[in-house]
């Protein structure tokens, strides 16, 4: 019999979600993940870029990589997406914590091996990165294509963890005299850097405005 993972919270139930319209909207609105599996008996991490198309999530990297190459197998594979929505500020130092937004996929990865479907995957990671840039940019030849490995993972086996709340303070830490309450964080895209010089004449792509939330007339 196969194993299947456990999908139930242990602690604080209440928080959980394995509704898919939830771990969808977390794996949207993040673009980096962390791919756990093992190799050799040892367990990695590692971070990289993922994207959703459908009911599957997509992972790509070189034909040289070895977690793609690891995934490219079939073995059992986590991933887990977090986005940190605020520090939970509370009375006493045991009590603080954050907001925050979480998903795991489990499952087995398959790679993608047809030229125009791999074209149609890479695209749909290029657009969930920074939309519109796929258009503005030269298209991948055959042999980076060749060069690229990008499997996908069913999401028929995922869960969701949600905090969106101010501080659980003890009986008598509330009546304390320390400020408690909810710091925000944000992650948003600043002026562009490191400007290749022979384009630094160039205005800014309608991807790169749009991320920034400039117009175009």
């Amino acid at each position: 019999m196969t194993a299947t993972p456990n999908l139930a919270h242990g602690r604080h139930p209440e928080r959980g979600a394995t509704d898919l319209e939830t771990v969808r909207a977390i794996l949207d609105a993040e673009r980096i993940c962390h791919v756990a599996f093992v190799v050799d008996g040892w367990p990695y991490a590692v971070p990289t870029i993922h994207a959703r198309d459908g009911d599957r999530l997509l992972i790509h990297g070189s034909t040289l990589s070895r977690m793609l190459g690891t995934l490219a197998g079939s073995v059992p594979v986590c991933v887990a997406v977090t986005a940190v929505d605020g520090i939970v500020c509370a009375r006493s130092a045991f009590n603080h914590s954050m907001n925050y937004r979480s998903a795991m996929v489990f499952g087995s990865a398959t790679a993608i091996g047809d030229p125009q479907q791999k074209l149609a995957a890479l695209r749909i990671i290029v657009e969930h990165v920074l939309p519109g840039r796929w258009a503005e940019v030269r298209q991948p030849t055959p042999t980076e294509l060749k060069a690229t490995e990008i499997v996908s993972i069913p999401l028929d086996r995922a869960t969701a963890k949600v905090r969106n709340a101010g501080s659980i303070d003890t009986p008598a830490d509330l009546k304390r005299r320390v400020w408690s309450g909810v710091l925000p964080m944000q992650t948003r895209f600043g002026p562009p850097v490191m400007v290749a010089p022979d384009v630094a004449d160039l205005p800014l792509p309608p991807s790169v405005a749009a991320a920034l939330g400039a117009r175009f007339g």
